[in-house]
């Protein structure tokens, strides 16, 4: 296994940078303004959409904000409609940083997505995010007709720390008995807060994201409270049965990897369909590397066609 070359081009780009500070030496507010000026180089932009809406959604705690994707040639009829967490470690990260990456969703998949704004660490703790991107959930299943979707077509999805709440909330839907989702898409997604796996210990340092990064994210997320609660950790969750059919991806040189994959065989242990890709030559947070990433590209593409597939 070997790092891809327009990978291993980007990794040394950013280590010959010896003048940028570290992502983690910064104040959060800092390092989400590093994160959204990242996002503006490395990712895709101006790409069309039939239409964008932003607007705000009744929340646990305040309104959240949303924005929703309607896609190119989008007809009359309700669509399918993905609900997108983005990844950040839950303290970076917004709609902005994630924009090019839903819009190629809706596009690729026929699907509306509505991206999620939810409230972010140290200023807000666990459990807060979680409750926001449940609650976006439930928003739109009440509000399916208004928004021109399909309420028995839910998916969930999200990459990351975004990973990490969309099977969350599939958890939480489960166990409260609605809303029904469809189907998961976690992508690269934190499923636990062990930081001493074999990736983790393979992986932790230049391979973008790095092991002090991830304690640097759950310190923050999650405080002094419990890192077994399956609210953060669902890898721990006492049954994953009657969960929804999952998409789980991984990154070949990511420090998660080792989560992901093990997510992957325990749903699948649980009777749960899933289909696990890894890609090899990649590191974290790959999907939203497209304008310099062919791979990147493509891996998104090959999503999307599995959301469209799983909400035919």
């Amino acid at each position: 296994m070997a790092l891809d070359p327009q990978v291993k081009a980007l990794l040394d780009g950013m280590a010959a940078n010896t003048e940028a500070p570290r992502l983690i030496d910064l104040p959060p507010e800092g390092a989400r303004g590093m994160y959204r000026a990242m996002a503006a180089q490395l990712d895709a932009q101006g790409l069309p959409i039939g239409k964008v809406e932003d607007r705000t959604i009744p929340g646990p705690a305040d309104d959240i904000p949303v924005r929703i994707y309607t896609p190119v040639a989008a007809g009359s009829d309700a669509l399918p409609v993905l609900v997108y967490f983005h990844g950040g470690g839950w303290v970076i990260g917004d709609l902005e940083t994630h924009d090019a990456l839903c819009r190629t969703f809706a596009n690729e998949s026929g699907c509306k997505v509505v991206a999620v704004d939810y409230r972010l660490a140290p200023e807000h703790r666990f459990p807060a995010a979680a409750e926001d991107a449940f609650a976006a959930v439930q928003w739109v299943e009440a509000n399916a007709s208004e928004i021109g979707v399909d309420p028995n077509r839910i998916a969930v999805a999200g990459d990351s720390a975004g990973g990490n709440l969309a099977a969350v909330v599939a958890h939480l839907a489960r166990d409260a008995k609605g809303p029904q989702i469809a189907f998961q898409m976690l992508l690269y997604p934190v499923t636990d807060t062990n930081v001493d796996t074999d990736s983790y210990q393979a992986f932790g340092t230049g391979h973008f994201l790095e092991r002090d990064g991830m304690i640097w994210f759950i310190d923050h997320y999650v405080g002094a409270g419990d890192r077994t609660d399956p609210r953060v950790a669902p890898l721990k969750a006492a049954s994953l049965a009657g969960l929804p059919p999952a998409y789980v991806v991984t990154a070949g040189f990511d420090v998660l990897r080792d989560e992901g994959r093990a997510y992957a065989e325990a749903l699948r242990e649980a009777g749960v369909a899933v289909e696990y890709v890894n890609y090899e030559g990649m590191i974290h947070g790959f999907f939203n590397l497209q304008a310099v990433l062919d791979v990147g590209r493509d891996a998104v593409k090959t999503a999307s066609r599995a959301l469209k597939d799983a909400l035919a």
